[in-house]
């Protein structure tokens, strides 16, 4: 069994899921983040170390990932910054660690990439993946490399379904970019289930996973599903591409990023599988709306009071 496996990435809103996932099924987990304190939550599982070091530094990354038998790549962004941008963290960076698993003799390599990655993708955030897919495959006759490219992803700590629930209780009117573009949300625990089965099962080496959820929806439509989730209905004005486009370079300048320019080029290509999850994988995808409900309605005032009153009902009764 492979028992020493290394995430980078691990602190963020997948990464614990999947390190949760490792540490239940008997893996020993080294987290590595840049803040300590980001990783907090991971601090406590029985089988996971989380260790302070600068993944950006040759040399301290060679030394973390040294003695490893599994090294998993989940580092990604959505938003470009002035140090960190899509070909830095999306290409020269999997790059790397694939070429450190290489001269360590790290077997397997696990990369996280996105759906719809191509060279000729209309983006920049999917022509980096893509890029950054094609330098981790070159070293498959060497390694044992999996890639995984999931549609939207959502759960508890997601900055999609959340992000949109608070945006509609405190604008009158949702002026929304690209509303038909289509996406097949996939649950982050679905996500984190077809990585960790693929670990050890040699079916995997070497391909390449779509990752998506059961339903095909438009960007409106999940919007509309968030709106019924919380009970707040608002007006949804649809933006064509130029508008979108618009939006989007307005919003890319604000100090907080919702919108790029980018990220509305993305959305001219259909985030949906061209296949169905791999039997291998042995993940049958979770419906959306069986999920959003647990974590939405808790945070929205009438969620809330709704839960209050329940509860103040279970008192009372118990008294009776």
């Amino acid at each position: 069994m492979m028992k020493k496996v290394t995430v980078l990435g691990g602190s963020g809103f997948v990464g614990s899921s999947v390190i949760a996932r490792l540490d239940q099924a008997g893996y020993q987990v080294k987290v590595l983040t840049r803040r300590r304190e980001q990783a907090k939550h991971l601090i406590l599982l029985p089988n996971v170390q989380v260790v302070e070091a600068n993944i950006h530094e040759p040399a301290a990354l060679k030394a973390q990932l040294q003695g490893s038998d599994v090294v998993i790549n989940l580092i990604g962004i959505l938003h470009q910054t002035r140090d960190n941008g899509f070909e830095k963290m999306h290409h020269q960076f999997p790059r790397r660690v694939a070429q450190l698993c290489d001269e360590l003799h790290i077997p397997r390599l696990l990369h996280m990439s996105a759906l719809q990655a191509s060279v000729n993708g209309p983006s920049e955030y999917l022509r980096s993946k893509a890029a950054g897919d094609l330098a981790v495959m070159e070293f498959s006759k060497k390694l044992h490399v999996t890639i995984f490219r999931p549609s939207v992803i959502f759960g508890t700590r997601d900055r999609f379904i959340n992000l949109f629930a608070k945006l509609i209780q405190v604008v009158p009117v949702l002026a929304l970019a690209m509303p038909q573009a289509k996406f097949q949300p996939i649950w982050v625990e679905d996500v984190a289930a077809a990585m960790v089965n693929s670990v050890e099962e040699s079916a995997t080496y070497g391909k390449t996973y779509e990752l998506g959820g059961p339903a095909i929806m438009t960007l409106q439509q999940i919007i509309e599903a968030v709106m019924n989730t919380i009970h707040v209905q608002r007006p949804i004005l649809g933006l064509n591409l130029k508008m979108s486009l618009m939006q989007g370079s307005f919003m890319q300048k604000l100090p907080i990023k919702l919108l790029s320019r980018d990220n509305v080029k993305s959305m001219q290509v259909d985030n949906v599988c061209q296949q169905p999850m791999a039997n291998e994988l042995c993940v049958v995808p979770t419906d959306m709306f069986a999920v959003i409900s647990g974590y939405l309605v808790k945070n929205n005032p009438r969620g809330a009071y709704d839960q209050f009153r329940a509860a103040a009902g279970r008192v009372i009764n118990a008294r009776r």
